[in-house]
Parts: C-alpha cells; structure tokens; sequence
C-alpha cells in the first residue's frame, strides 16, 4: 500500500532553515509526481509546491517562491522540502501528496513551528 512519511519538521527562529523529507513506498515513485502541503490551524490545507516525476520541473505559489525548495532522489524514494527564511506565518503542519489515477495519498504530517 502507498505510505508516505515525513520527517524533519521542528522548531527554528525566525530566518532559519529547515529540511523536511518524505519517504515513499508502496507505489512507482520514479514515474510520480510529488507535492508539499501545509496546514496552519484554523486555515485551508495549501500546496507550496509540485516536483515532476524526473525532478526537471518545479512549482511554487509566490507566498514561498524563492525561499522554499523541492527535490527528490528517485534512487532513495524521497522527496524533501528545503525551507531557508522561515516566518511565522510558515508555522503549519507539512504533508507530503502524491495522487495516483484519482486518489490522493497523504502522509501523517510533521510540525514546523517558526518562533522566537
């Protein structure tokens, strides 16, 4: 079965950096695109961003366009998340996505708290 788990997450001042990894199992990683998500409480889930399935393609909205990064290693089924210039505003809970045919497959999250 698919499964998805993150690691990585935690707490960092304001400016920091975090690398958040997610690794897959269970489906044909290398053909698969991935995503990022996060969750801050009270809001909607959002997508901060999308790898293709070579890692030749990337996708970011423009709240962490030019601080976040994504990068995968077919070879180990991961996919990582590197966040430079954290905010508070980044504090969430981060998912990692791969939608296969129809369905979406989540991972069970991990904490990024960005606080002094």
């Amino acid at each position: 079965q698919v499964q998805l788990v993150e690691s990585g997450g935690g707490l960092v001042q304001p400016g920091g950096s975090l690398r958040l990894s997610c690794a897959a199992s269970g489906f044909t990683f290398s053909t698969s695109a991935m995503s990022w998500y996060r969750q801050a409480p009270g809001k909607e889930r959002e997508l901060v961003g999308t790898i293709s399935s070579a890692g030749n393609s990337r996708n970011y909205p423009s709240s962490v366009k030019g601080r976040f990064t994504i990068s995968r290693d077919n070879a180990k089924n991961t996919v990582y998340l590197q966040m430079n210039s954290l905010q508070p505003e980044d504090t969430a809970v981060y998912y990692c996505n791969t939608k296969i045919l129809l369905s979406n497959y989540w991972g069970q999250g991990t904490q990024v708290t960005v606080s002094s």
